[in-house]
């Protein structure tokens, strides 16, 4: 009897099946309607930055630059009674500098080398056993994210962890800070230099990002774009820190990623204007 050979499933189907799998897995703690999101009619998903037209690239590094550069000159006033009140309300520095990681356009893959049938004759074996740099997977790029001080200057004595709600580091000032969001007016010196954008997902600490890959599907390819200042995980589901907000979160930039479009950019920063105003889902 003759076998039927069943067709080999497309990158495409793979990659759409694989993009499904996390909104699936969020979709179980019924995500906020986010039907002001302008949906793009795409032949097949994105994969990561390279995937946008090089015009919205372009428009939105643009973007970027002039808006960074006029908030900062509009917002020093603020920024300079804002320091001024951290140095006063507490000890330590006012600017609190933290690692974050970023863009990721690199995948993991096979090694050219290892197609060579041994060592060149009248060479010897320079690597090491599991120490293969081009086989190692960084997660993204790091750098460092810059925010004005929020909690006591020894508030990671006994290591890293999330802010939680009431959290007792936090400083007095701090509370408001977070509350309003102008802890993180540094970052807009991040948009300038590159690290970040005005819109994007939110970037996340190093220390974190293994145990958030492992413990939700297709996390790491929301690092497929440049993390920005705001987002739609941060105006729709605000800063929670637990399992289930961090699942929500990695829908919402992957739905972004699907449908970043300078329109929905424009959108999500007017609401940000809101959620600044109002306070809403700050820790």
């Amino acid at each position: 009897m003759a076998t039927v050979m069943q067709p080999r499933e497309s990158e495409t189907d793979l990659e759409t099946r694989n993009l499904s799998d996390v909104f699936d897995f969020a979709c179980e703690e019924q995500l906020p309607d986010v039907s002001w999101l302008r949906r793009l009619n795409l032949e097949r998903p994105r994969q990561d930055l390279r995937c946008l037209p090089m015009s919205t690239r372009r428009l939105k590094r643009i973007g970027d630059l002039i808006i960074a550069s006029l908030l900062l000159i509009l917002l020093a006033p603020v920024m300079l009674v804002v320091a001024v009140l951290v140095r006063l309300t507490s000890p330590g520095p006012i600017i609190f500098r933290q690692t974050r990681v970023g863009l990721n356009l690199r995948r993991p893959g096979s090694d050219r080398r290892q197609q060579r049938n041994g060592v060149p004759e009248g060479q010897t074996e320079r690597r090491q056993p599991g120490r293969d740099r081009r086989r190692e997977f960084l997660y993204g790029r790091h750098f460092v994210l810059y925010k004005f001080r929020t909690m006591r200057n020894d508030a990671e004595k006994d290591g890293a962890r999330f802010a939680v709600e009431g959290d007792a580091r936090v400083t007095i000032i701090g509370g408001v800070l977070r509350k309003t969001r102008l802890d993180e007016l540094p970052q807009l010196w991040n948009v300038l230099r590159g690290d970040m954008t005005l819109v994007g997902p939110r970037p996340e600490r190093p220390e974190f990002i293994e145990e958030l890959s492992d413990e939700i599907p297709n996390y790491l390819n929301r690092l497929g774009l440049k993390p920005g200042l705001t987002g739609v995980a941060q105006v729709v589901n605000g800063y929670d820190n637990d399992l289930a907000g961090f699942r929500r979160k990695v829908a919402f930039d992957l739905l972004y990623l699907q449908n970043c479009c300078l329109w929905n950019d424009f959108m999500i920063l007017l609401r940000t204007i809101g959620v600044v105003l109002t306070g809403r889902g700050a820790i």
